[in-house]
């Protein structure tokens, strides 16, 4: 029954949550930040599972990447403007903080990579040990008793 009530969710459209949580801020404001942040904690507010926007069971991936644009999307758009004055140094500048952005991305791929190499080192040592303990002894079987 869950999965039908979540697949129910899903299927509403973002402008309909959008319409529901004004309705609700308008009506009774507890509920309105109720859905508000059930909203957010399910990731309805951004971008939909069903998309195949989230590569994770639970959207970590998703998350990551989109802190990564905004934080991209903020270093493009300063408030006071994103141009010095010199288009040599502009583009010098967009190259290089670019470059950082590739090499931050291949960094954080690394780190994912050796985790889930220890991981799996870990897990193979678990199995192995599981493998190699002796069995245990089996309780002796009760005697009926007259």
């Amino acid at each position: 029954m869950t999965g039908s009530l979540m697949e129910r969710l899903d299927d509403i459209p973002k402008p309909a949550w959008i319409a529901l949580l004004v309705v609700s801020f308008i009506l009774f404001w507890p509920i309105g930040l109720a859905l508000l942040i059930y909203l957010k904690w399910s990731g309805r507010m951004f971008c939909s599972r069903r998309y195949g926007h989230w590569s994770g069971p639970d959207g970590r991936e998703a998350r990551r990447e989109a802190r990564e644009e905004w934080r991209a999307w903020k270093r493009r758009h300063r408030w006071g403007g994103p141009s010095s004055g010199n288009v040599a140094f502009d583009e010098y500048r967009e190259e290089t903080l670019r470059k950082l952005d590739e090499e931050q991305r291949e960094f954080r791929d690394f780190l994912d990579r050796l985790r889930a190499a220890k991981d799996r080192a870990e897990f193979d040592d678990f199995m192995n040990e599981r493998r190699n303990r002796p069995p245990a002894a089996e309780p002796p079987a009760p005697t009926p008793s007259v």
